[in-house]
């Protein structure tokens, strides 16, 4: 393990020479990286480069071999609690029930969540394109569908930090677009969102950056 440097200062994610490696193959070493408010960052790669194993990371649910994760100047480790209450997740597993409804599964996403805002769960549903779905039973919607519904929990359980493994996955290109626009204007409203994705965002370059684990 490398010794520590000294915290940032600096508002938002900061990540300092991490490394992975997996069954004896480096996965990315001495990665670092700065996320500060209104911007996003898109992590690119192979398949098989690290990519879901860096978010999970960032999430603190998977420890790094070396390296160091920092929110808003505090090491994630120490203040894991704080840094989770500012953070939502949204991983390949989209955690939908799916004996419940679209409008159940938010309603208890927010029962749970660190925070909430005033926005109203049909109101949701809808700008993730679920109008009219509300309230059948989530087994029966599509693969796509039941993705949007773990995607509007973004709008209900607001955090300044989006972390997103593929959100376009099983999508089709309307709703892509809308959540292409739900990630624009959380970036514009000066939050954060790092993702993975080969679906490209339309950000101008003041905004959107990204980090290559090939390279």
């Amino acid at each position: 393990m490398t010794s520590r440097s000294s915290p940032p200062t600096r508002e938002g994610l900061e990540i300092r020479n991490l490394s992975c490696s997996r069954e004896d193959r480096t996965l990315f070493s001495r990665l670092s990286f700065h996320l500060t408010p209104g911007h996003a960052i898109q992590i690119e790669g192979p398949n098989g480069s690290g990519k879901t194993t860096l978010l999970r990371m960032l999430c603190g649910l998977r420890l790094a071999d070396e390296g160091e994760i920092y929110w808003n100047g505090h090491d994630i480790n120490e203040e894991r609690v704080a840094f989770l209450s500012n953070l939502t997740y949204i991983g390949h597993v989209h955690g939908v029930k799916g004996e419940l409804t679209p409008l159940e599964n938010l309603r208890v996403s927010q029962a749970i969540a660190a925070r909430s805002n005033t926005l109203a769960l049909d109101d949701a549903l809808e700008k993730v394109g679920l109008f009219g779905f509300e309230d059948v039973p989530s087994r029966t919607l599509s693969a796509g569908q039941r993705r949007r519904v773990a995607l509007a929990r973004l709008l209900i359980c607001p955090a300044p930090l989006w972390i997103l493994d593929e959100p376009f996955t099983a999508i089709d290109i309307q709703g892509q677009k809308q959540i292409e626009n739900m990630i624009t204007e959380h970036v514009l409203d000066g939050g954060m969102a790092i993702l993975t994705s080969h679906h490209p965002l339309d950000l101008s370059k003041d905004h959107l950056s990204s980090v290559n684990l090939a390279t």
